[in-house]
Formats: structure tokens, sequence, C-alpha cells
């Protein structure tokens, strides 16, 4: 058996896995990152259009979360950074975590930043940890339009 020091580690690797992932565009092994119903809710979201909104975007399943944030990055490139995880154990097999968050995007048609923080809940199946509730809330974001 792992010890908490270890299990925390763990999950300090997933959510690393979960940035690379993303990222470098590798959407069959960001998939393994999550449960099957992952629910994942992204606050001041990316957008490609200045006139699309702002809204919170919600994706439920890890089919429709790789769908749709694959889908935004079919055209864009990205940075993600998470640090000064704060994991709490709550049982053998879950977890609760706050990451302090910044990412960087760029589009053909402008840039975007976000700074916030990751609120994540894991669950642990068999012997690997995965997310199953992601709430992004970003506490600002700057978009620049124009292309680049």
């Amino acid at each position: 058996m792992a010890s908490n020091l270890e299990e925390i580690e763990q999950i300090k690797q997933l959510k690393a896995r979960y940035f690379r992932h993303m990222d470098t565009r590798v959407w069959d092994e960001w998939r393994k990152c999550f449960t099957a119903d992952v629910v994942a809710t992204y606050d001041g979201p990316p957008r490609l259009e200045m006139t699309a909104s702002t809204d919170p975007i919600t994706c439920q399943g890890v089919d429709a979360l790789v769908a749709g944030v694959s889908g935004l990055f079919t055209t864009a490139r990205s940075i993600h950074q998470g640090y000064m995880p704060e994991i709490e154990l709550t049982s053998p097999t879950t977890a609760k975590g706050i990451w302090s968050m910044w990412d960087f995007i760029r589009s053909p048609q402008g840039t975007f930043q976000g700074w916030g923080h990751y609120h994540e809940d894991y669950v642990k199946e068999g012997e690997s940890w995965k997310i199953k509730k992601i709430y992004l809330s970003r506490l600002h974001t700057a978009e620049t339009w124009g292309g680049v």
C-alpha cells in the first residue's frame, strides 16, 4: 500500500499528464486522465471568435470533454501551467485538489491568457488516479484579436 505522500505524488503526476497531453494534442492519452463520467466546467473559456460567449462551458462524460477541448485546439496552440497544488486525500480512493493555473492560447484570430484555479475531485480506479470533476475558475482573462 502506498503512503499518503506517494498517493499525492501520483495525483501530481496525473495533473502533469493532463497539461502535457492537452498541449501536445495527444488526445488518446489525455482521455486516460479522466473517469468515464467526468464532469468538467471551465469558467471564462478561451474563444476563437470575439462574438463567442464568455459563459462557462460544462462537458459531461469523457467523450464530450475530449471532443470539446480537442475541437477548440484544431487551429489553436496552447501552454498550460499548474502549480502550488493543495491536495487532500479524503479516503483511500478519493481526493480533492486545488491548483493555481495560467494558460496561454494562440489561434489565427488572436491570443488568450487566463489566470485562476482548478478545483478537482479525483478517484482511484484500480492502481490509477483519475480526474472525476473539474471546475476551472478563472480570476482574470486577457484577449487580443487580429491574428498573430
